[in-house]
């Protein structure tokens, strides 16, 4: 139930809810429209990220396959040689619907590569190439997820409110009105009887001409 409420008496009180029912069923279109933009765009963020998964996955194996190769002809100093200084940079790019920001994409900047350094095999020029675009794609795949995580988080939210204004605010709003209207009706019609009666009265008690 909706949390108790003090409606002002009479005609103020009939203004007081008409008000609040219709700005209730304002915010109810409102959000009924933005589930109806949302839950399109979290079915397209969710291929994106089907996809971006499959990529990563993809660009994952073929890293370790290089790795491998890289090992088995220069251990594991090899690798460690070809490790460079400073961390990859990671940048996230956003966008919004309707009010909700989340990650649209992510890049990927390498650290600049050590001119001095000579590959220690043959294997470590496409190992360390194959490793950049497996952090790329699994950038872009987290990138995907977390858009993902908010879009749905935030049609559940959606959600709840429209439920709650469907099952409990709405109906109480519409209950309290026709209740009040109901009184005002039968109040004016009291009024109205007793208007008359007075007329009446009034009338039978002057002397006749």
């Amino acid at each position: 139930m909706p949390v108790a409420r003090t409606i002002p008496p009479g005609r103020a009180g009939r203004m007081w809810l008409r008000g609040r029912l219709a700005t209730a069923e304002r915010g109810r279109d409102q959000l009924d429209r933005k589930l109806r933009i949302l839950i399109p765009e979290r079915q397209r963020l969710q291929t994106r990220l089907q996809l971006r998964q499959e990529a990563w996955s993809a660009a994952y194996d073929e890293a370790q396959t290089w790795l491998l190769r890289a090992v088995l002809l220069g251990g594991e100093d090899a690798i460690r040689g070809a490790t460079p200084a400073r961390l990859a940079d990671v940048e996230v790019t956003w966008t919004s619907a309707m009010g909700l920001s989340y990650p649209d994409d992510a890049v990927v900047a390498d650290p600049a590569p050590d001119d001095e350094a000579t590959p220690a095999n043959a294997a470590i020029v496409p190992a360390t190439q194959a490793f950049r675009a497996a952090l790329l794609a699994g950038a872009r795949a987290a990138a995907a997820a977390e858009a993902v995580a908010r879009l749905e988080s935030e049609i559940a939210v959606t959600r709840r409110r429209m439920r709650a204004l469907d099952k409990r605010w709405l109906p109480w709003l519409r209950d309290a009105l026709a209740r009040l209207e109901l009184t005002l009706e039968q109040t004016e019609q009291e009024d109205g009887m007793r208007l008359r009666r007075a007329l009446g009265a009034s009338s039978g008690g002057r002397p006749g001409t």
